[in-house]
């Protein structure tokens, strides 16, 4: 329970002010108010605990009890009842949990306990500590987060495991992906907008991919790397009436494999993060089988941060809701739970 209990303190200082923020980024600490989850305001910690274990004594589980009442808490919510289940039963709230629940809904449960700074790190080290390299996780959490989020990530990673994030990150990937992977890590993009290098950036872009015979994608790797999402935003228009091409299809023709699925979520990110999200959504419902994993990671991460907006943009790009995919696409507590996380239907 060092994990849990490392991850609490870490997370309650955050909530105490104690990392400073600047408003324009969604930190770990600071609920946006673009999130479908919400704190409830009749809260009352003790009585939650009790209702949850009410849900899981005696023969049977109250499923239903239990993800009606922790879906309509905040994150911060839940650490609050999870001290208070231990005070007043002696007992670990997620360890009654696993014991009593099972399969993709005890996931999902678990996940929607543990801190949004947690879930972050404990993903990248099981993507990076399992059999073979998750490279979706890697690419999806880097290219999404705020320079103060991975900042917060390496500083946690390194706390919990003794290791080194990039260390650890390097020795799993290699080439231009691995390159790029680290300079993300750096949190260290420019600040704002540089009008006089908008028009030469685009100019070095197109001189590294469409004029050129070949691709120099290092020039990719430290342009989307680098610089700030303002930025790139005009970048891109001026690259557009440059070359004819959006930055995306440039990087289709010019890049394969990992390092192209890497620059285009940065691309993605870069002009929204809530969209990006949509399309990862999406495509983890789409054709035969779900990937649940990130289902269940994208819901649960961005339960209180941008599902709205995220909402928004499923509808905008696709022929349905994302509340009627998740309906299709899942079945008993754990669609009960995505459902009642998506917060509504846009049809």
């Amino acid at each position: 329970m060092r994990f849990q209990t490392c991850f609490l303190f870490m997370y309650m200082l955050f909530l105490a002010g104690n990392h400073c923020s600047s408003p324009l980024t969604d930190s770990y600490h600071t609920m946006a108010n673009r999130g479908t989850v919400r704190p409830s305001g009749n809260f009352n910690a003790s009585a939650d605990a009790e209702v949850l274990h009410k849900a899981m004594e005696g023969l049977g589980t109250d499923e239903e009890a239990i993800l009606e009442l922790l879906v309509a808490r905040s994150n911060a919510q839940r650490q609050e009842i999870k001290s208070a289940y231990k005070t007043l039963f002696g007992k670990d709230l997620i360890d009654n949990l696993k014991s009593e629940l099972g399969g993709k809904f005890e996931t999902l449960i678990v996940a929607l306990m543990t801190p949004p700074l947690a879930y972050d790190v404990t993903s990248l080290r099981n993507a990076i500590k399992g059999a073979g390299t998750d490279e979706k996780v890697l690419v999806e959490i880097l290219s999404s987060r705020t320079c103060q989020q991975v900042s917060e990530i390496v500083a946690a990673y390194r706390q919990e495991y003794d290791d080194d994030l990039e260390e650890d990150i390097s020795g799993d990937t290699s080439g231009h992906f691995k390159r790029l992977l680290v300079i993300l890590l750096q949190a260290n993009k420019q600040k704002g907008i540089q009008h006089e290098h908008v028009q030469s950036d685009a100019q070095v872009l197109f001189k590294a991919g469409e004029e050129k015979l070949g691709t120099d994608e290092e020039t990719f790797i430290h342009l989307l790397g680098n610089r700030s999402a303002e930025h790139l935003r005009l970048v891109f228009a001026e690259y557009m009436k440059l070359s004819g091409y959006e930055m995306e299809e440039t990087i289709k023709r010019e890049t394969s494999g990992s390092l192209r699925y890497l620059l285009l979520a940065v691309v993605k990110c870069t002009r929204s993060v809530p969209a990006y999200f949509a399309e990862t959504l999406y495509y983890a419902m789409k054709g035969a089988g779900t990937d649940d994993n990130t289902l269940i990671r994208v819901m649960v991460s961005r339960s209180e941060v941008d599902m709205l907006d995220i909402r928004k943009e499923f509808r905008r790009m696709f022929a349905c809701s994302l509340h009627s995919m998740i309906k299709g696409d899942t079945g008993g507590d754990y669609r009960k739970a995505l459902l009642l996380i998506c917060g509504g239907d846009d049809a």
